[in-house]
């Protein structure tokens, strides 16, 4: 019997740091981009720009911004019912694999308010109003519906809707460099000109195959528990068993089993890792159950808090604000002079393009 090779910490965080494109900054267009990434975690409208800043060679704003308005990409609600920037090639053939789980996910956030009503009803209701191309905030979506459903909270119909029931896209200028452009839905079918591709009555999962694929290309080494993290899918079994064969299989060092595409990048792990500069609810802190490859359990908190991080040597090591037109950083351990010197220049590249000026980094 063959034993697996065990990967260590240091060599996951350096495997993680090539996909994410957080290693050498990649020469992609914007699309190519956010398609290798299976999209950007986006509720938070400008981070995307802050992301794609650090893993792109020469990325201007513009050309995020023409990607949005020529609907290339699409801001939707996706994996684990959060707003993703993602292609719109992936919007369609990935949201039907999704509805389930969209809807219980908006159903179990509000599950009392919501006892009872018929969701296939709703649905159609909303998708009624919707039909006749005019783009809505959520409360004017809500206002056409609530009288089918009286005394039920606005709040919890309108999420519902655009979150689980009517597969829907956000409209720029929302999503637009240093907009503050609120929120207005409408269909993707109608937004991208075509309809979401079906979901194919196979048992071996073809989608969920492709969404492993992808995931491993962008995320792995991995576990079915980071893939399920990642997704907010059910683990996609039908779909792993069905791709097993393709794959290269490894354990970390608590013994999980960690599956990858054979030919993906694996740096040896003594590759120098550059300081990078992440924004908040980032890719490569968020795509895994267990973060432990980049970021230490003691500061596990700042990922879901909405910091924004800075990697030192491939780890969370510090958080990092703009306020006052000021870009300060501050450190979550002691910085060596060298490490210190080497986040203050990546911090006044980043704050010129941000039009900002990066303090002195503290020792820690």
């Amino acid at each position: 019997m063959t034993t697996a090779t065990v990967l260590d910490a240091t060599a996951l965080n350096r495997a993680t740091l090539a996909r994410q494109h957080l290693l050498v900054r990649a020469d992609l267009s914007v699309t190519e981009a956010v398609a290798h990434l299976c999209g950007m975690q986006a509720q938070e409208p400008q981070e995307p720009f802050l992301g794609l800043w650090s893993r792109l060679a020469r990325f201007e704003p513009g050309a995020l911004n023409a990607a949005l308005s020529g609907r290339e990409v699409v801001r939707t609600h996706l994996m684990r019912r959060t707003v993703h920037l993602v292609t719109a090639e992936d919007a369609l053939a990935w949201r039907a694999r999704h509805d389930a789980m969209l809807r219980q996910r908006a159903v179990g956030a509000y599950r009392r308010e919501l006892d009872g009503i018929d969701l296939n009803e709703l649905a159609a209701a909303g998708r009624a109003v919707m039909s006749d191309g005019r783009a809505r905030t959520m409360a004017e979506l809500v206002a056409r519906v609530e009288d089918r459903w009286p005394g039920r909270p606005r709040r919890a119909l309108g999420e519902l809707l655009v979150a689980g029931l009517v597969p829907m896209a956000q409209l720029p200028p929302r999503g637009l460099w240093r907009s503050t452009a609120g929120v207005r839905n409408l269909p993707l079918a109608a937004w991208l000109g075509r309809d979401v591709e079906p979901l194919p009555a196979d048992a071996a999962d073809p989608v969920g195959q492709r969404l492993v694929r992808r995931y491993l290309a962008a995320y792995g080494p991995a576990a079915t528990a980071d893939l399920r993290a990642w997704c907010g899918l059910a683990g996609l079994p039908a779909a792993v068993k069905a791709v097993r064969g393709e794959l290269v299989s490894f354990r970390d060092t608590r013994g999980r089993e960690l599956l990858d595409l054979p030919d993906a990048p694996r740096p040896d792990p003594d590759t120098p890792a550059p300081v990078r500069f992440l924004p908040a609810f980032d890719n490569a802190v968020l795509g895994y159950r267990d973060r432990g490859r980049i970021i230490d359990e003691a500061h596990l908190g700042l990922s879901v808090a909405g910091h924004r991080v800075v990697l030192v040597d491939g780890r969370v090591s510090a958080t990092w604000t703009v306020r006052g037109e000021r870009l300060r950083v501050s450190p979550l351990r002691p910085l060596s002079p060298a490490e210190r010197e080497a986040v203050h220049a990546e911090g006044r590249e980043l704050a010129a393009f941000l039009d900002a000026e990066a303090e002195d980094v503290p020792a820690g």
